[in-house]
């Protein structure tokens, strides 16, 4: 198995040269290309490292019998070669593991679309919540997030928010969050105390450069007009807005967040490129039976994954099957544990299936 690691270690190598070069600085879009691939390169570098360690400990253990006679050395050796061969077979399970066929997107930029479903007011405040919740814990994370719109309801609630996180692993991280997502409790406006359930949509859309169709200008409808709302002032006193319809799929895309319209329709585009690509891949989803095997969730985007019921101080994932009692901290952005049992599901089921 180590053997597979060795062209991950010889590109991270050929990356760390580049990155020492001095006309790479000078390309700062390229040099964080370089930079993320370099690092989504050092858990396979980690891995090989800690193999090879333990692989010079077994030799040297293996030596030390050969060598010599002496009855406390010989106890010793035998007991480092013992460990180094247990610790060896447990790194070649992870090493495995590591080497599972990856999502083509693991390593993609995201767009975060949250909208409000069933539930009326309670629905759009607990979707500003769960787009806070998310921007909180890329924060946290140590990515960058960018509003790309952001709709507020008269009530201080969401009416549509998107979100792009760029970082490293982020849509790896974040991938099985799209679906629907359930509140339940008793809203600010209840008077008689009355547990409510609202619903969320939340979708995680890998920003894609490239995508397998085109997009012809004549399918397009753009419009132009001014912002509004988040942005400040001097993104409110010009048409700098962009709405762009894609009049075969009837999707909308709007960006207000640059002051510069020529950005805004780059932004737009984009964002618009990632839900075609998505609903392309929805269907093939749909299609294929055997992926739909190895997904944690159905992959429907209508498909219910999560219950937030602060009641009972309980988030409890329906994929697995897995409940948190933390449900303050966890809206709070504090998501990895729940992140990390569905990513523990994700590599059972890869291991299943093969």
């Amino acid at each position: 198995m180590i053997e597979k690691l060795k062209p991950y270690v010889d590109k991270y190598n050929a990356l760390s040269e580049r990155m020492c070069d001095a006309s790479l600085l000078a390309d700062i879009d390229e040099y964080k290309k370089v930079a993320k691939a370099h690092a989504g390169l050092e858990e396979y570098v980690s891995m090989y490292d800690k193999y090879m360690a333990c692989q010079k400990k077994l030799n040297d253990a293996t030596e030390m019998l050969a060598e010599t006679d002496d009855a406390e050395l010989v106890e010793i050796a035998e007991a480092e070669k013992a460990e180094a061969e247990a610790k060896l077979a447990e790194l070649d399970k992870e090493i495995q593991i590591l080497l599972l066929p990856k999502d083509a997107n693991d390593e993609s930029n995201v767009y975060i679309e949250i909208r409000p479903a069933a539930g009326g007011d309670e629905a759009s405040l607990f979707a500003a919540e769960l787009f806070a919740m998310y921007r909180k814990y890329a924060e946290k994370r140590g990515w960058t997030t960018e509003i790309i719109e952001y709709s507020d309801t008269e009530v201080g609630g969401l009416k549509e928010g998107i979100m792009r996180v760029e970082g490293v692993g982020v849509y790896r991280a974040l991938k099985w969050e799209s679906g629907v997502h359930r509140v339940q409790r008793v809203p600010e406006t209840e008077s008689q105390g009355r547990v409510h359930t609202s619903t969320v949509t939340v979708a995680i859309l890998p920003e894609v450069a490239e995508v397998n169709f085109e997009i012809n200008d004549k399918d397009l409808r753009i419009d132009t007009y001014r912002a509004g709302g988040h942005g400040g002032q001097g993104v409110n006193t010009t048409d700098s807005a962009i709405r762009i319809t894609h009049l075969p799929t009837g999707i909308v895309v709007a960006c207000q967040d640059e002051r510069s319209q020529i950005k805004n329709k780059e932004r737009a585009m984009s964002v618009l490129r990632a839900k075609l690509q998505d609903l392309y891949e929805q269907k093939a989803i749909a299609e294929n039976a055997q992926q739909r095997k190895t997904q944690v969730g159905t992959g429907d985007r209508s498909e219910r994954i999560r219950t937030y019921n602060f009641p009972q101080d309980r988030v409890t994932d329906h994929r697995i099957g897995y409940s948190l009692h933390n449900i303050n901290e966890f809206m709070q952005g504090d998501i990895d544990d729940m992140l990390n049992q569905l990513h523990q599901e994700e590599i059972r089921l890869k291991l299943e299936a093969l």
